[in-house]
């Protein structure tokens, strides 16, 4: 049972890093780059954040490829 609690509580930290992340990233305008595509139509919404997805893969890959090292 230890090893499920302590896995419960890593994944409930992760979760509360990774929304503080996204907090913080939507009031500095992450997720609104210019390039993302957003189609609006009557009552219908399509956003496809292109450039936002583009930016944060970069972002992870170098993060990643730093912390193998």
């Amino acid at each position: 049972m230890e090893g499920i609690a302590r896995l419960l509580m890593f994944m409930g930290f992760l979760l509360v890093v990774i929304g503080g992340l996204l907090y913080v990233g939507s009031r500095l305008g992450f997720g609104t780059l210019p390039g993302d595509i957003v189609i609006r139509r009557g009552n219908f919404t399509f956003y496809f954040p292109l450039v936002t997805s583009l930016l944060l893969s970069i972002i992870l890959t170098v993060l990643l490829n730093l912390l193998r090292r």
